[in-house]
């Protein structure tokens, strides 16, 4: 069943929509624990918690947009690892439809400049 009802969903919508499809043609409904938190162990042998390097990637981010170089794996990386670091199923949920928001944006980026296949 599909979760989109807009008759005139952007291409990447549709796209988003037929993979999650195959996602589920190909390993049914999925039901893992988040494994997120503010302690999980990421990068390097799992030597920095998810909040320190989530840390990081803030600091990156913001370093790049205030010199005028940011770019989309800036805004996305820094997204992916602050919901790592999220424990709260409702903020981790938050912080999941801005990391698929900021997908998306990223394909219609690619889109816009004749990248897509």
């Amino acid at each position: 069943m599909s979760y989109f009802t807009r008759t005139s969903a952007p291409p990447v919508i549709a796209d988003v929509e037929q993979e999650r499809l195959r996602q589920n043609a190909k390993w049914g409904e999925q039901n893992h624990p988040d494994g997120t938190g503010p302690d999980i162990r990421l990068l390097d042998g799992g030597r920095w918690s998810s909040e320190h390097v989530a840390g990081v990637f803030r600091h990156r981010r913001r370093y790049a947009a205030e010199h005028g170089v940011v770019t989309w794996q800036h805004i996305l990386a820094g997204d992916v690892f602050e919901a790592f670091a999220e424990t709260d199923p409702a903020k981790l949920r938050a912080e999941l439809i801005q990391v698929a928001a900021v997908a998306v944006q990223w394909v219609e980026a690619i889109d816009r400049r004749g990248g897509a296949e």
